[in-house]
């Protein structure tokens, strides 16, 4: 590991970050192929947060959050703080004190790739985070790491600057430069789904509105009266 702290990467715009964090994560996933999703692992500290911004990401060492220290310097509004390990790990790196230091420069969450601690406060203050584990196990300051470089989490390689968007379905992240095209398809697949939606409201079914019904025939479905069936 090359231990390094990269200052002022590209970002993605924040207004656009914060836009797709209004479509959310599900409508997002979608719209783009279902990729960039970090998986089910990643569960949010408290429900009902939403966010959408640019990724500041810090890579530290197992039990050691010395480098999220660093990565909060390199912060500023409308920023993430995406936080990965250089080996697996479940201890709460972060808590309320980092939350504070963080919402004085404007940053819109953290996603952790270990643990989270301070729940309680973390939901007071309403300072959004997203992590594998929540564990009360503390940390270090001891090893160094970097700001700033490709992280992965979930199988999913995060660049600085990089849109992440993230609410109670999960996580996921947009190449910075796919986010034109992420919030171009994410409205078209809202107004899809609003029609369908009204659809469903006015009695359609969706076998109907999928097409569904030739392909459960293609599929050897078949339809039988109760008195006509034998296991």
């Amino acid at each position: 590991m090359r231990t390094v702290v990269v200052t002022d990467p590209p970002r993605a715009d924040v207004d656009d970050a914060a836009t797709l964090g209004n479509h959310g994560v599900a409508t997002v996933h979608e719209a783009l192929g279902r990729t960039g999703y970090l998986g089910p692992e990643f569960r949010p500290a408290w429900p009902g947060a939403r966010i959408g911004g640019t990724a500041v990401t810090a890579l530290c060492w197992p039990g050691d959050n010395l480098m999220i220290h660093v990565a909060v310097e390199q912060c500023r509004p409308g920023d993430v703080l995406v936080v990965a390990t250089s080996s697996p790990s479940t201890d709460g790196l972060f808590g309320e004190l980092f939350a504070t230091a963080l919402v004085r420069r404007g940053v819109r969450g953290v996603v952790l790739a270990s643990g989270v601690r301070d729940v309680a406060e973390l939901r007071v203050m309403g300072f959004p985070a997203w992590s594998r584990a929540v564990s009360a196990q503390g940390s270090v300051k001891a090893t160094p790491g970097a700001v700033n470089v490709p992280v992965v989490l979930g199988g999913q390689t995060v660049h600085p600057g990089d849109a992440v968007v993230a609410d109670d379905d999960g996580v996921m992240v947009v190449p910075r430069g796919d986010v034109d095209r992420a919030l171009a398809a994410a409205r078209a697949r809202e107004e899809k789904e609003a029609a369908t939606r009204a659809a469903f409201e006015a009695g359609e079914l969706g076998l109907d509105r999928y097409g569904l019904r030739d392909r459960l025939e293609e599929l050897g479905v078949e339809y039988v009266p109760y008195e006509k069936w034998t296991p």
